[in-house]
């Protein structure tokens, strides 16, 4: 597979490994500017992909040390692993919604058992069977004896506004702020004329908000912090519209291809999502948890064969799926039950 992919008019794709993950690669965006060259995400951290970064940079014809500015569509590690690594090696600036950098400053500042506690707690809450939260409390235990040291992202120092034009010196990046996938995700739309003439109004970086083949992960806004109860999946939806309306000529994701027709790929999407919760509704006929949900919803693979850490993003799926029926007056949670059981209405 070709490493770097030139899509004209300064815009050019390297692709970044992921390392034993399905998704493969990342797309990793270099955006020629007046100031030097801007990355749209970075990738893993990981000597793999961070020599795969900076050989594509090089094919490219820059070097990593000439590399201006950084921009992250979300915080997840497969697009902001690499950033520190790059500000290190360049003194570029990192720029990040500031709902993700808010994640970013909480996994840097708290302490591994308590997330370890909170998730177990989390999951035990949605009727996860005892022997599948002991997992990770036993994982809490290992961890404090074995002292790892915490995760720590590189902590961004530029904050993107939606709706507002990044500082780019020669080129009109649009911050579209699209919350779902991770509350402070971001499409970014360089409203530039299209290089090929593809009618639509200028290209998009969708990040993982719009993919053109998977429908990304919309779970929960994780916060120990936050009692809020979030509705992530109207979130989303709400910002799939916003995108379509922009018409853009041409998308550039961070997985898969660049991909046109942005308004069909939204349609799909929103009619997938309806149909889920369609799907829900009929299994809530009778009260179901947030575990019973997700072992009975359809996945890529039978519920039996679903790894540890997948169940829990499945599981925090369902439960965004059936916290969106909720708040739309289809569903209710059960008064009493705990684990919190859920019922069509």
């Amino acid at each position: 597979m070709t490493q770097v992919t030139d899509h004209g008019g300064g815009v050019r794709s390297i692709r970044v490994p992921i390392p034993d993950n399905p998704l493969g690669t990342t797309l990793v965006h270099l955006v020629d500017t007046d100031r030097g060259p801007v990355l749209i995400d970075t990738g893993w951290d990981d000597p793999a992909s961070w020599d795969a970064l900076t050989a594509g940079l090089t094919a490219c014809g820059v070097v990593v040390a000439e590399v201006h500015g950084v921009v992250i569509t979300h915080h997840h590690p497969d697009h902001h692993g690499l950033s520190g690594k790059v500000r290190e090696a360049s003194g570029a600036w990192i720029a990040m919604h500031a709902l993700d950098t808010a994640i970013v400053r909480r996994t840097r500042e708290n302490r591994p058992d308590r997330w370890f506690s909170y998730m177990a707690d989390k999951l035990a809450s949605s009727g996860a069977p005892e022997e599948h939260v002991a997992q990770l409390r036993a994982a809490r235990t290992a961890r404090l004896s074995t002292g790892l040291p915490a995760f720590a992202p590189a902590l961004p120092d530029r904050e993107i506004v939606p709706g507002e034009l990044l500082d780019l010196a020669g080129r009109r990046l649009r911050a579209i702020w699209t919350p779902g996938h991770t509350p402070g995700h971001v499409c970014l739309h360089l409203e530039e004329t299209h290089p090929a003439a593809l009618p639509g109004n200028g290209r998009l970086f969708s990040g993982d908000h719009l993919l053109p083949k998977i429908t990304p992960h919309i779970g929960l806004y994780e916060d120990p912090d936050d009692a809020t109860v979030a509705d992530p999946l109207g979130d989303y939806l709400d910002a799939l519209e916003r995108v379509g309306r922009l018409n853009p000529a041409e998308v550039l994701p961070a997985h898969q291809h660049a991909f046109t027709d942005a308004p069909g790929r939204v349609r799909e999407l929103l009619a997938h999502h309806e149909d889920r919760l369609t799907g829900l509704l009929a299994l809530l006929e009778t009260p179901l948890t947030a575990w019973q949900l997700a072992e009975r919803m359809e996945w890529n693979r039978p519920w039996d064969q679903i790894p540890f850490t997948s169940r829990n993003i499945a599981v925090s799926e369902a439960e965004a799926h059936v916290r969106r029926l909720v708040k739309l007056g289809r569903a209710e949670a059960v008064p009493g039950s705990d684990p919190v059981t859920y019922v069509a209405l």
